[in-house]
C-alpha cells in the first residue's frame, strides 16, 4: 500500500517544485477523507497543486471559479420541469464528483459557501427535498488569496471547522525559483500528468489507515495538547470534538505516509498546526499583544512533554 502513496507523491512532484511538506500533508488529508483549504498569495501554485493531486487519481474532477454571482444551485444542482414527462428532472451540480476545486472560495457569497456544508460533512446534497449521495471519495480542495479583501466574504467558523486541514503556501527559495523558471520554458508538466492510482487502490489504502496503531500514551499526549490549547488564556474558541477526531485521523495518516503501521508523538506534532490552527478563535487581548496562533501552538508544544516512545 505504501507504494501507492509514494507513487502519488512522486507524480505530484513532477508539477509542483519545493512544496514537499505541503504535498505530504495533502496526502494525509486524502487518506483521512478530509477537505483542504489552501491559502497563499496569488501565483504560488495553489490551483496547480489541487489539479495535480486530483489528476493523479482516477475519478471525476470539477472546478468552480467562485465569484459573487455563483449560485448555490451551481454547487448542489437543481431541478427542471420536463414538459414531456411532466416531472422534475435533476441536473447535477459541481459537487457531484470525486474532487471539487473550489477556487477562491472566499469570493462566493455566504449562501454559496453554506451550500457546501452538507456536502463536506454528510457527503450528500439535498435538492427539492431529495437527498443524493456523493461519490466516494469526495474531496473539496478550496483556495483563497490572503492579500485580497475587496469583494470577499470571510469564511465563518462553522465553515472553517469543516476543513480537515488549512495549509499555507510560502514563496519559493532562490534555488526552487530557478527550477520553476527552467520548468516554465519546457512543456507544461500539468498537461502531461497521468493518473497513477485507481479509485479501488485508493479505497483499499484508506481502509488500511484504520489499522495504524495509536498507543494509549500517544492518544493521551494528543488529548493533553488539545486540552492545553483550548484552555490557553488567549484562546476564545478551542478545539471541538470534530477537531480532535481529525487530529487523531491525521496522526494515523502521518504515520502511514511515513511508512509505519504505528503512530508516534512526532506524527501528532507534524499535523498539529494544519489540523488545529484554523479551528481556533483568539480573544481580543491576543490582538493587542500581537499573539499569533502559531505562537500559542509553539508554547503548548514546549510545555507538554511527549511520552517516551518505544517501538
Amino acid at each position: 500500500m505504501e507504494g501507492i502513496i509514494e507513487r502519488m507523491i512522486s507524480n505530484v512532484k513532477k508539477v509542483i517544485i519545493g512544496k514537499d511538506d505541503i504535498i505530504e500533508q495533502m496526502m494525509i488529508c486524502l487518506l483521512s477523507e478530509g477537505h483542504i483549504l489552501l491559502e497563499g498569495a496569488p501565483g504560488l501554485g495553489k490551483t496547480k497543486l489541487a489539479i495535480a493531486l486530483s489528476r493523479s487519481v482516477e475519478g471525476s474532477f470539477k472546478r468552480v471559479q467562485f465569484t459573487p454571482d455563483v449560485l448555490p444551485s451551481d454547487v448542489t444542482g437543481f431541478c427542471l420541469y420536463n414538459k414531456e414527462t411532466g416531472e422534475l428532472e435533476y441536473k447535477e451540480g459541481a459537487a457531484l464528483c470525486n474532487f471539487l476545486l473550489a477556487d477562491e472560495i472566499n469570493r462566493a457569497s455566504p449562501r454559496v459557501q453554506s451550500s457546501l456544508l452538507e456536502a463536506m460533512e454528510e457527503r450528500q446534497v439535498t435538492v427539492e427535498g431529495v437527498t443524493r449521495e456523493l461519490p466516494s471519495p469526495f474531496m473539496v480542495i478550496a483556495t483563497q488569496n490572503t492579500i485580497e479583501s475587496q469583494g470577499t466574504y470571510p469564511l465563518p467558523e462553522a465553515q472553517m471547522d469543516r476543513f480537515f486541514m488549512k495549509l499555507h503556501l510560502e514563496y519559493p527559495s532562490r534555488g526552487e525559483w530557478e527550477e520553476i523558471l527552467e520548468q516554465s520554458e519546457g512543456v507544461e508538466p500539468l498537461k502531461a500528468l497521468k493518473q497513477v492510482v485507481s479509485l479501488e487502490e485508493l479505497e483499499a489504502t484508506k481502509k488500511k489507515l484504520r489499522e495504524v496503531v495509536v498507543s494509549k500514551d500517544v492518544k493521551a499526549y494528543l488529548l493533553d495538547l488539545a486540552e492545553a490549547i483550548s484552555h490557553h488564556e488567549m484562546v476564545e474558541v478551542g478545539i471541538s470534538p470534530r477537531g480532535t477526531i481529525a487530529l487523531l485521523k491525521a496522526t494515523r495518516g502521518a504515520a502511514m505516509v511515513g511508512g509505519r503501521s504505528y503512530a508516534t508523538p512526532d506524527d501528532v506534532q507534524q499535523v498539529l498546526k494544519a489540523v488545529v490552527g484554523h479551528r481556533l478563535v483568539l480573544k481580543t487581548q491576543a490582538q493587542w499583544k500581537s499573539t499569533q496562533i502559531s505562537d500559542i501552538l509553539k508554547e503548548v508544544l514546549e510545555q507538554i512533554t511527549p511520552p517516551v516512545f518505544h517501538v
